[in-house]
């Protein structure tokens, strides 16, 4: 028998926690909720700046955070990183890997993709998770376990057009979530992935017009615009020690619009 006590599986208190793209968008919120759930975060970001402002607030208000600009597709930049946050709190609890290329990324016809810009979006949205997660493994075999949160997307269920490049990097996404949930599991490592519906995050509403964002929600069982403190529950949920034997899965968060 595992000896069960709710406030302590269920916490996320005391964790190191990396988010990568955790300075902007979504990755932003996961960071601040973070935080003011009792971890430690470490917001490795391209965009500098903007994680080391979001790193400031989140350490005005208590809690604790740094930043660290980290391009996810250079193995050197991803090893200085992880680096860095071992001298700083000695180990790595969880990852997320949230970092992404799509709110840049034009809408239209697959056959329009540049060869080149589909090698970016693979190189970000895939290499960019390998690279992260060899970087952490290590520290996370030496410790005795760790939990890693891929962020794919609902894209993959109903195999939405327009953005093939991005579609199809996140269904990859899940076949590296199964397999190397398998390759760590005697390390006690768990591996899960979450799959968002349409999130009005800040990034992705910067990108979107009001044509394609109307009647969103139509489709979802919950009709209702969704957010990204939507996503918050199930990341530290798979974080926590309440997801401890819980590996290779895939949560879809989306209000109930797919169903697998």
């Amino acid at each position: 028998m595992i000896a069960y006590d709710v406030n302590t599986v269920q916490s996320v208190a005391g964790k190191v926690v990396i988010v990568t793209g955790g300075g902007t968008g979504i990755g932003k919120i996961y960071s601040q909720r973070l935080a003011q759930a009792g971890a430690r975060v470490v917001l490795a970001d391209i965009a500098g700046e903007a994680a080391e402002a979001v790193a400031l607030g989140i350490r005005e208000a208590g809690g604790e955070a740094i930043a660290i600009r980290t391009d996810v597709i250079d193995a050197a930049a991803v090893q200085t990183m992880v680096d860095q946050t071992i001298a700083k709190w000695g180990r790595v609890d969880g990852l997320i890997n949230n970092a992404s290329l799509m709110s840049v990324l034009e809408r239209g016809d697959w056959f329009k993709i540049d060869p080149d810009e589909w090698d970016r979006v693979m190189a970000v949205n895939l290499k960019g998770i390998f690279l992260c997660c060899r970087a952490v493994y290590p520290h996370m075999k030496a410790q005795g376990g760790g939990r890693i949160v891929n962020i794919s997307s609902s894209r993959i269920w109903a195999g939405n057009p327009n953005r093939l490049h991005y579609t199809t990097s996140k269904a990859g996404v899940i076949g590296l979530t199964r397999a190397l949930a398998r390759e760590v599991g005697d390390d006690k490592i768990g591996v899960n992935a979450i799959t968002p519906g349409f999130t009005e995050s800040e990034t992705q509403m910067a990108s979107s017009s009001a044509n394609y964002v109307a009647g969103r929600d139509l489709s979802r069982s919950f009709k209702r615009p969704q957010y990204p403190d939507d996503l918050v529950g199930a990341v530290m949920f798979l974080l926590s020690d309440a997801s401890a034997f819980i590996t290779g899965q895939t949560i879809n968060v989306d209000g109930g619009q797919a169903m697998h």
